[in-house]
């Protein structure tokens, strides 16, 4: 992972990313979280392992909410901690939210799909159709009842790991248990499941690539036992905004977040370290591995 200089003097753009996640009894029981690898031309954290998502685009606005959304944009608004935007446009981040996801690992959350409705969609696609008509055609609402808000990340004017900026919301869902996730061999070459410990051990062993969005979205689920306790937690607390704060120290890259002393919001918004370093060509915590996982 190379470090980024520029100062992008841009707004943001919109995106939306879906954490998804499951439950295993493998070993003992937890949860596992659903990872693709980007491919590694890609201009956006090309090579590094992500979580379903992309830009929110201008059709995940205008579809027609009433036909194909299970609830209304004002319900979906109310669970955002956004009340300077409009009802409109949160519904567009859960639209943009399901279709990404659906794009990149297959997986359709629409109101009783099963895996053949999610293959008989891919094919629309590829035919031709946009995300609306395939709906459409197929009379799909989608569940965005299984979505549900986690947290905001935004961009700094000097990216670390890449030279765009995002507004990006996290959304947490099980994954249908009548569906298969997996990657689409173009945008993204790998997929695996992993328990959000053992994802993080892997990049510290140098196995796999991690932005600093991911591993402190990893360090969040590791407190969790089961999926139901992350959708709990996301019923009972607003999405925090996250936006990271770097620095230069001694030569080398900080980034810090909400409650460091040398960030603006002294309030903790994230378990686990305050800050992260550049090393190694990556961002890790600054008291080691282990530190990851303090309270």
């Amino acid at each position: 992972m190379e470090l980024n200089s520029e100062v992008i003097t841009t707004p943001p753009r919109a995106a939306a990313t879906v954490v998804m996640l499951r439950d295993t009894d493998e070993g003992s029981p937890g949860i596992e979280v659903f990872l693709l690898k980007r491919h590694s031309l890609s201009q956006v954290l090309g090579g590094a392992f992500v979580f379903p998502g992309g830009k929110v685009d201008l059709a995940d606005e205008q579809l027609n909410m009433d036909a194909h959304l299970d609830q209304s944009p004002h319900a979906l608004h109310s669970r955002m901690n956004e009340p300077m935007i409009e009802p409109l446009t949160a519904a567009s981040f859960y639209v943009a939210a399901i279709r990404e996801a659906f794009e990149e690992s297959g997986i359709l959350f629409a109101q009783g799909a099963t895996a053949s409705h999610a293959d008989e969609a891919a094919a629309l696609l590829k035919e031709g159709l946009t995300f609306s008509e395939m709906l459409a055609q197929m009379n799909l609402r989608l569940n965005s009842e299984l979505l549900l808000p986690w947290s905001r990340w935004i961009t700094p004017k000097v990216p670390s790991v890449t030279n765009k900026r995002f507004d990006t919301r996290f959304f947490v869902s099980a994954v249908p248990d009548t569906q298969i996730a997996r990657h689409d061999n173009f945008e993204t070459t790998e997929s695996v499941w992993l328990r959000p410990r053992v994802a993080l051990e892997q990049y510290w062993e140098g196995k796999i690539e991690l932005a600093p969005p991911q591993i402190m979205s990893l360090v969040g689920l590791v407190r969790h036992p089961s999926v139901a306790s992350v959708m709990q937690a996301a019923r009972s607390r607003l999405p925090p905004v996250i936006e990271p704060e770097p620095f230069d120290q001694d030569g080398s890259r900080v980034i810090c977040y909400p409650g460091d002393e040398r960030h603006s919001v002294r309030t903790q918004a994230l378990p686990g370290p305050t800050r992260l370093i550049f090393k190694n060509k990556r961002f890790e915590p600054i008291r080691g591995f282990d530190s990851l996982f303090e309270d």
